[in-house]
C-alpha cells in the first residue's frame, strides 16, 4: 500500500478498532502507537488482540475489595493466551452506601459499560463484577455492544461466627437487628455482631 493511502477494505482489529477521528486513519493509528509506547507497549504488544477488562474497584464497594487482585489475575491469563489486556474503570455499585437504592443505577451502569466497550478498542471483554445489579448490567452492556464477553464474578463472601453461631450477610442482618430492637441483644453484643456479619470481600451470601 502506498504511503498515506488508506485501505477501506481491511477490517480493523486490536488497537486499531474504534479509531479516534482526526480525518486521517493512518495518523490516528500513529497517534495511538505513540501514546501507548509511553506505557511501555511495543509493536509486538500492539499487534495482539485487545481484551478489555471491566474494573469495578471502588473504596465505597467493600464487596469488590479483592477486585484489584482479580484484575491482575485476568491480565496474566490474557497475556499467557497471547492477548493484550487493558483494564478500564466503570461505575461500581454497592448495596449499602448508595442513595436511595442501588437498583436505581443498574441501567446507568449498563449504558456506561456499553459506551466504554464500543468507544475503546477491544476485540473482546472480560466483565468483572458481582451481585444482582452489576452482573446483569455488565451482561446487558456486552450483549448490546455485540462483542465476545466472559463474565467473572467476585463470588460470595465467607460466613462469619459470633459466639459459636454462623452468621451470613444479609440473611442474618435483619434477624439480628430485630433481636436488638426487641431487647434480646444489648449494645455490646450488636457491636460484636457488626464485625462478624461481613467477614470477607465478596457479595452477600444470602442464599
Amino acid at each position: 500500500m502506498a504511503k498515506g493511502k488508506i485501505s477501506k477494505s481491511k477490517k480493523l482489529t486490536g488497537i486499531e478498532r474504534n479509531l479516534t477521528s482526526y480525518a486521517d486513519e493512518e495518523f490516528s493509528k500513529y497517534m495511538r502507537r505513540a501514546f501507548l509506547s509511553s506505557a511501555g507497549y511495543d509493536k509486538e504488544d500492539l499487534n495482539r488482540p485487545v481484551v478489555g477488562i471491566v474494573d469495578t474497584t471502588s473504596d465505597y464497594n467493600t464487596c469488590h475489595r479483592q477486585m484489584p487482585e482479580m484484575v491482575n489475575a485476568v491480565k496474566r491469563g490474557v497475556l499467557e493466551a497471547g492477548g493484550l489486556p487493558l483494564a478500564f474503570p466503570t461505575i461500581s455499585l454497592n448495596e449499602i452506601l448508595i442513595y436511595p437504592t442501588t437498583m436505581l443505577y443498574r441501567n446507568l451502569l449498563a449504558m456506561e459499560t456499553e459506551e466504554m466497550i464500543t468507544a475503546q478498542p477491544m476485540d473482546s471483554v472480560v466483565l468483572l463484577g458481582g451481585c444482582d445489579k452489576t452482573v446483569p448490567a455488565q451482561i446487558m452492556a456486552a450483549t448490546s455492544a455485540n462483542i465476545p464477553a466472559v463474565s467473572v464474578v467476585a463470588g460470595p463472601m465467607m460466613t462469619g461466627k459470633w459466639r459459636g453461631e454462623r452468621l451470613g450477610a444479609c440473611t442474618d442482618c435483619r434477624r439480628m437487628w430485630t433481636k436488638y430492637r426487641a431487647g434480646e441483644i444489648d449494645d455490646d453484643e450488636i457491636d460484636e455482631i457488626d464485625s462478624s456479619l461481613v467477614f470477607t470481600g465478596g457479595t452477600c451470601m444470602v442464599m
